[in-house]
């Protein structure tokens, strides 16, 4: 078997340790890897398949003799070095906003456009992790029965926001009657002028507003939608709400399909479903909560309704961990793909 060297950018932040730990769990055939990170970083110790490597200071020299290097660090860090790894014969799987909307760069999850990794240009964007997980479950309804509009309402974790949100709710969580006074500094955004505490509380803002009222989380959204299933036709409107939960995000999902189907064809599509798995027994209570999913590789499906007035509209309850398939295993399943495609 070929094996590939590997470069992890970002390498000790939440998503880069889930990524290292995908490539070891799912026996990604690596020859030897890289671990990369800001100067602050550098000098850590990382563990990868019984063995301990350094972090080293990310340079563009770092992705000499790099095949695939997967990048989650900031924008600004992927706009950077993502060129040089590419001017170094390396493909760059970005799991940042930088590249999703540029027409050059495949933005990829393999259960729903595989395809379009052989367009790629040396970049790859992995998407939001609240597109990846509702795609995965809307992509089969789609494709079977036609589909004209979406409506998403998110119920996201902190972990979104990265370990400094999720030690400041751990922190808040302690006395309900101190929350409303309790020291916030990272939500909604940490560049806001204005801050809220999670713990307790319902925040509806994920990233900064745009001019039409619209946060940059829900544009990411819609447009991305519309580029992973090439629709541009395709209606579809998101409220992206923070909730005080650790890990994974939650999704109530409105659809309408052209074509008229039923809650059992739904559910058999979900069945049938790559990476996809059913929930849905409501008369025994089980349903997709983030609680269980977390850790897991799965998008979970349930509380599936046809709509009571609209005969081709169903309501969807989706769940998936966001730090595994809403961005480390995404990221290695387009590596994994990118073999399979002999693209790579």
């Amino acid at each position: 078997m070929k094996t590939y060297n590997v470069a992890i950018m970002g390498a000790t932040g939440a998503v880069g340790q889930q990524m290292k730990e995908q490539l070891e769990k799912r026996n990604f055939p690596v020859k030897d890897i890289v671990f990369l990170s800001s100067s602050r970083s550098a000098g850590k110790e990382i563990d990868f398949n019984g063995k301990t490597f350094t972090v080293q200071e990310a340079k563009p020299e770092s992705f000499e003799g790099i095949d695939i290097a997967l990048f989650s660090a900031g924008g600004s860090v992927s706009e950077k070095f993502a060129p040089e790894a590419v001017k170094r014969g390396a493909v760059v799987i970005d799991n940042t906003s930088a590249f999703r909307m540029d027409k050059e760069v495949p933005l990829v999850v393999p259960e729903v456009n595989k395809s379009d990794l052989g367009l790629h240009k040396g970049i790859i964007a992995n998407p939001n992790c609240s597109t990846i997980q509702m795609v995965c479950a809307l992509q089969p309804l789609k494709e079977q029965f036609g589909m004209t509009k979406i409506v998403v309402s998110t119920y996201q974790a902190v972990s979104g926001a990265g370990i400094d949100a999720i030690n400041e709710l751990k922190t808040q969580s302690g006395d309900f009657d101190n929350a409303k006074n309790a020291e916030a500094n990272m939500l909604p955004v940490k560049s806001a002028a204005r801050h809220y505490p999670i713990a307790f509380n319902a925040i509806p803002q994920i990233d900064q507003f745009t001019d039409n009222g619209y946060t940059f989380e829900e544009m990411k959204m819609i447009n991305e939608t519309k580029k992973i299933m090439h629709d541009d036709s395709l209606a579809v409107a998101a409220t992206c709400v923070r909730l005080p939960v650790v890990t994974g995000h939650s999704e109530s999902v409105y659809v309408e399909l052209e074509e008229t189907a039923t809650v059992e064809q739904i559910k058999q599509a979900m069945v049938d479903a790559p990476g996809v798995e059913l929930m849905d027994d409501p008369s025994n209570q089980v349903y997709p909560m983030p609680l269980m999913a977390a850790g897991l590789d799965e998008v979970f499906v349930g509380r599936i309704r046809q709509d009571l007035d609209n005969p081709n509209g169903f309501h969807l309850w989706v769940v998936s961990d966001n730090l595994v398939k809403g961005a480390a295993l995404n990221s290695v399943q387009i590596a994994e793909a990118l073999i399979e495609e002999s693209i790579i």
